[in-house]
């Protein structure tokens, strides 16, 4: 699971998201609701020109949704209002309803087929969004049984670890937040109705991550060049922050006994209905989940195929004195244990990941693969506290557009963390051949370069509103297309590992859907996992912990994945010779993160 700049998922509006202005001065009260929101009465003179009023139209919008929500704001980049913690109370809410029914009549009134295919694009995904928001808000409500959504700590490591302006305004700005944090967890309380354990469970351990965030903010503090007046406000609400999360983890642990202790918690299943709701909202395919899913089927049958191909040619390399096992599950199980023996020493498996990333890059270059951006750097760092206990052990945040310089993290959970035991499965998981795989996915030319090109869009709409099977269907392509193009020297074991990889990613479809739909159970989950995805144990259990805790996500990988293979084929068989592999990834990223069905119609125009 990768982040991609969607730290913000306690951002209980503006969930379906994905993410220079100068720092604001104190505008009153940070999370007050007269120091927040759009007037969404406002009316603006547009130009005649159907284009130019789109445009303006558009970045009304975008203004209104960066004022409704200073911490989406701050993922995209602009900290214009970035003192402001928004209090997420039934006020607020109605705002919100108010503003996405407002902008969605604007949309309506505005002819749709008068805009260039570009614009036309822009168009839905923007209703998409609007439309998207709206329904998390009014029909998933998460906000009422989703007690993670609820931790003040993302956007304030954003603010301290982004360099936008110098420390010591960024700390009077993360001041000014902390000053309302009590406020936050008070609503928080009273919002949850029916609260799911699992989400409870999480909310504790991210929480528990805030805590160490604010010890980070103390020692900026100390050496920062601070006033006294400033140092003593600081120190006073980081302490009244500390002690509202201290309470608040209180409180959650209490409310996870009780929901533990009745057995009448919500269930984390969101169900059939729902399900389709939000896949077409959050997917965007041409599939139906449930199509998907009969497709995901098919897929897993052919990548068994491949793999037992595979496993029968390594055979006699790595069992010279075995016989051939008759059952191929049975071969390509073997062949996949015996490999992963060969792992990265566990104290040195972060520095291993630093020592690929530019490797990749060069790679990528010397066979003119995809246009690259060498003055971005990838920083790869410890997963920050606050950041873990969603079952991924790395990730990627981005910067937003609105500050594209800033710095793009590999977020890498040191796996002594998880213990003895579950570290030793997490190193034959991610053995030498399943590395270089994780670390194409996440950084080169997976996530980190697809956003780089993202934030470099014209259009802002398509940087901001990126579509999530777009996002991690590249990251699932560039790893195929890798390995095609000769990384690892075509060496079979790389390709059964690439299998297996690519099987957990057919495979988090079935799950997806089997859980949430058809009911699967965990016991069932993990022998799936294990048995048919060759999954250590400990990656099954992550995998598990991950489908309690999101729906649909996990198909996004696979959705995205199988529609932009069957654009680069419908490109290679229309232009033949004259395919430029390079020529259609850059086309293909210079769309931003918009749907694939979206972009095949605009690299077609």
């Amino acid at each position: 699971m990768r982040l991609v700049s969607l730290a913000g998922l306690a951002l209980f509006v503006l969930v379906a998201c994905r993410q220079e202005s100068p720092v604001s001065g104190a505008a009153g009260p940070a999370g007050q609701a007269d120091s927040v929101g759009p007037d969404v009465s406002t009316e603006q003179a547009a130009p005649a020109h159907p284009e130019a009023a789109f445009e303006v139209l558009a970045q009304s919008l975008i203004d209104d949704m960066l004022t409704l929500n200073p911490e989406w704001a701050i993922y995209q980049g602009d900290y214009a209002k970035a003192d402001r913690l928004t209090i997420p109370d039934a006020e607020y809410r109605g705002r919100a309803d108010a503003f996405l029914s407002d902008a969605l009549a604007r949309l309506a009134d505005f002819d749709r087929l008068a805009l260039s295919p570009h614009s036309r694009a822009d168009y839905d995904l923007l209703e998409n969004h609007l439309r998207s928001m709206q329904w998390y808000l009014n029909t998933y409500r998460g906000w009422e049984w989703q007690p993670s959504r609820y931790n003040v700590a993302g956007p304030i490591g954003v603010l301290l670890n982004t360099e936008f302006a110098p420390l010591e305004q960024r700390l009077v700005l993360i001041g000014r937040r902390l000053d309302n944090v009590q406020a936050y967890y008070d609503v928080a309380r009273r919002s949850l109705q029916s609260p799911t354990l699992q989400h409870t469970e999480l909310a504790i351990r991210q929480n528990q991550g805030a805590l160490a965030l604010f010890e980070s903010i103390a020692t900026r503090a100390a050496a920062a060049e601070l006033s006294n007046e400033q140092r003593r406000t600081l120190d006073e609400r980081i302490a009244s922050a500390r002690s509202a999360v201290i309470d608040w983890i209180g409180w959650l642990e209490r409310l996870r006994d009780e929901l533990a202790d009745a057995g009448h918690a919500r269930s984390f299943r969101l169900g059939e209905m729902l399900y389709e709701q939000k896949f077409a909202l959050d997917i965007q395919s041409a599939f139906s989940a449930a199509e998907l899913y009969q497709r995901a089927l098919a897929e897993k049958a052919r990548l068994h195929a491949e793999m037992d191909e595979l496993a029968v040619e390594l055979w006699p390399r790595y069992f010279p004195d075995e016989p051939l096992p008759d059952a191929p599950l049975e071969r390509i199980s073997g062949l996949i244990e015996r490999l992963s023996d060969e792992q990265v020493p566990l104290e040195g498996f972060i520095d291993e990941i630093r020592r690929q990333i530019p490797r990749l890059a060069e790679f990528v270059r010397a066979n003119r693969l995809l246009e690259q951006d060498p003055d971005k750097p990838l920083v790869v760092r410890e997963t920050p506290e606050y950041m873990r206990g969603t079952g991924a052990i790395a990730s990627v945040s981005a910067p937003g557009p609105f500050n594209p310089g800033a710095e793009t993290y590999y977020n890498v959970t040191p796996l002594e963390s998880y213990g003895p035991d579950q570290a030793a499965s997490y190193l034959r998981e991610y053995n030498q051949w399943m590395l270089q795989i994780l670390n194409i996915h996440e950084a080169i030319p997976g996530h980190y370069t697809q956003l780089l090109h993202a934030n470099r869009s014209p259009s802002l709409v398509k940087s901001l509103f990126g579509n999530g099977a777009m996002i991690e269907g590249w990251a699932v392509y560039a790893e195929r297309m890798m390995l095609e193009q000769g990384w690892g020297d075509h060496a079979p074991e790389l390709w059964l590992m690439h299998g297996k990889w690519l099987l957990r990613v057919v495979s988090n479809a079935i799950l997806d859907y089997s859980v949430h739909v058809l009911g699967m159970e965990r016991d069932e989950a993990l022998r799936m996992m294990q048995e048919e995805a060759f999954q250590e144990r400990s990656e099954a259990e992550q995998k598990w912990l991950r489908v309690t805790l999101s729906q649909v996500q996990l198909t996004s990988y696979y959705a995205g994945y199988a529609e932009i293979r069957d654009l680069r084929e419908r490109r290679r068989q229309i232009e033949g010779d004259a395919f430029d592999l390079e020529a259609f990834h850059n086309e293909f990223l210079s769309f931003g993160s918009a749907p694939v069905a979206t972009i095949a119609e605009l690299m077609t125009d």
